[in-house]
């Protein structure tokens, strides 16, 4: 099982911006030289508390301070610019990290980022399709690219401007080939879009905030996209993400990573509870449809979102969430602010050096005995 990263990230609103991205930048550093596989990074428009504008900004500040971590979007919008925009500024990034580049999608969720574009009124889950429909066909043709698919509002040409022995009218194309891995944080339980991202062989990667109990109905979907298309659902590429706190002992574990009333971990399921209730989207934390929104307290979340513990009790508790959902390729590590920095660094340490390969002895060892 492989150890990845993702934040969105969630800062306390009084926090100096410019503080807040040399923190996130310092937490990605940190998870390169411990050897993390990807690190995820969110982005939104209109929100002071998750302040990272642009991931592929944001990102490639990274690229030169970074070895071997694959530098992830964690989400570009696509509902946000054209799609022209984002299939070249994608393939730039991808040669400029050196294919170090996973191009993780969205349409774009928070509706005070639509507001400003002027896109409230719009079905962007719609605009979404559309284009990462044309983003796949610009790395896919040559000019002048003809793109005009039906019911599609991007319709991509440069044949009327082109003059190809100059270079002008052509549109590069990524450093991997055929094209960067394409994932898709998906949050709600029994997602159809799973199905949708199957058939395309687009990757999951099920939200943190969204109860286990749910998590299997990802890769079911998954599973059921990739037969319809004839193809195997492979382990390797279903993404977990949790909220996981590691301390030195249980006590210092339950103290940051749930009690403490300024725990970065109650700050950031507050801030997630309340988003979620203002969305109408608290089903993403109830444990079954019907539940009603009272119980969802801040509490409640607590205790179903967050994994606290020393080295041994969160070993156990990744070890059942697996017997949970079954097998899966990489665990998520949901990135928090650093109120007591050293704490923070620690967990990460700890996650990295102690418990992943205390978690694949256990799977190893369970797959040799079966």
């Amino acid at each position: 099982m492989r150890l990845g990263y993702f934040t969105m990230p969630v800062h306390p609103i009084h926090r100096n911006w410019a503080e807040t991205l040399k923190e996130d930048r310092e937490a990605i550093i940190m998870a390169d030289r411990l050897g993390y596989y990807d690190a995820f990074m969110g982005e939104h428009l209109t929100d002071k508390a998750e302040n990272v504008t642009n991931s592929l900004i944001f990102n490639a500040s990274l690229i030169h301070d970074t070895k071997t971590i694959k530098l992830a979007t964690g989400t570009s919008n696509l509902s946000h610019m054209h799609p022209v925009l984002f299939a070249q500024h994608a393939a730039m990034f991808d040669h400029l990290s050196k294919g170090r580049f996973i191009f993780g999608v969205s349409p774009g969720a928070l509706t005070s980022d639509a507001e400003a574009l002027g896109i409230l009124e719009q079905d962007r889950n719609k605009m979404f399709a559309e284009a990462i429909d044309v983003i796949l066909a610009i790395w896919e043709r040559d000019p002048p690219y003809d793109i005009d698919f039906p019911d599609n509002r991007y319709k991509v040409s440069t044949a009327r401007t082109m003059t190809l022995d100059l270079g002008v009218g052509i549109m590069g194309k990524p450093y991997q080939k055929p094209r960067p891995e394409i994932v898709g944080t998906v949050v709600a339980p029994f997602s159809p879009g799973v199905v949708l991202m199957g058939k395309r062989d687009f990757h999951p990667l099920s939200a943190n905030f969204l109860l286990s109990n749910h998590l299997k109905s990802h890769w079911q979907n998954y599973c059921k996209g990739k037969a319809e298309v004839g193809a195997e659902a492979k382990v390797a590429d279903w993404r977990v993400a949790r909220a996981i706190f590691v301390g030195d002992d249980d006590q210092i574990a339950a103290r940051y990573g749930r009690d403490d009333a300024n725990s970065p971990y109650r700050f950031y399921y507050e801030q997630m509870r309340a988003k979620m209730k203002r969305g109408k989207r608290l089903y993403v934390f109830k444990s079954y449809r019907e539940q009603p929104d009272e119980e969802i307290t801040h509490d409640y979340v607590m205790e179903h979102c967050v994994i606290h513990g020393g080295v041994n009790k969160v070993v156990d508790r990744i070890l059942a969430l697996r017997e949970e959902i079954g097998d899966f390729g990489e665990l998520v590590y949901a990135g928090m602010d650093w109120v007591e920095p050293a704490l923070n660094k620690r967990s990460m340490q700890l996650m990295a050096e102690e418990v992943m390969p205390r978690v694949n002895a256990a799977i190893g060892k369970s797959a040799a005995a079966a």
